[in-house]
């Protein structure tokens, strides 16, 4: 079974609602399949690397790629529930990032998960039936290492300057404290398709859908 690669990225393709990329390893052409957002990232890469699952059918070899290994166990986690496959579960992680979908597992955000192509109600009712428990240590702690004294978690956010400044700001004035805002800044940054980092109206919009589902 693969489970990892690393190589050359020599080709970009898309058929129907499926995308992925070429990657060359040992002389050989490996057609992996990406959310979009890993597929953009990569595609700025010549030289790329990516956590694989491998699916043996009767009519072929599929191979579904992820830039993390959680993600990737994320995935397998997904398609385990009955009548969840690889299609359906990368809409999953395309929709939520790895992050927000554990969270939305977890605490059973219907709204969340059907937001996801293909995912009904009664779906989404079965992954936070079936995975609740099994995923609840996946969430990050309370205490996840941020300080109010050591604000150097800013540093590593692509925004910086006077939108990042704006950006807290605002959401101070709406009455989050900062430990709040910073936990928020952060998922977003990590999320499967962050906003642009001049783009402020999508900075507070993401970070506001975190920071309701978090206070819910």
């Amino acid at each position: 079974m693969i489970g990892w690669l690393q190589g050359e990225r020599i080709d970009s393709w898309v058929q129907g609602g499926r995308q992925g990329l070429v990657i060359a390893c040992g002389g050989v052409g490996y057609e992996v399949q990406f959310t979009s957002g890993h597929r953009t990232r990569l595609e700025a890469e010549r030289q790329c690397t990516a956590w694989i699952h491998q699916v043996q059918r009767e009519d072929g070899c599929m191979l579904y790629g992820f830039l993390e290994k959680r993600e990737r166990d994320l995935f397998r986690t997904l398609i385990s529930v009955n009548g969840v496959g690889p299609q359906m579960a990368l809409a999953l992680l395309e929709s939520c990032g790895a992050t927000a979908l554990v969270d939305a597992i977890v605490e059973g955000d219907l709204r969340q998960l059907t937001q996801a192509q293909g995912v009904g109600k009664r779906t989404a009712e079965r992954l936070a039936v079936e995975l609740r428990d099994r995923l609840g240590s996946w969430r990050a702690p309370a205490d996840d290492g941020l300080s109010l004294v050591d604000r150097s978690d800013l540093k590593a956010l692509p925004l910086q300057g006077d939108p990042l400044q704006e950006l807290q700001q605002t959401l101070e004035a709406l009455g989050y404290e900062d430990l709040e805002i910073r936990r928020a800044m952060r998922a977003v940054a990590t999320a499967a398709e962050p906003p642009a980092a001049g783009d402020h109206d999508a900075w507070l919009r993401e970070s506001l859908r975190w920071l309701s589902r978090a206070t819910a």
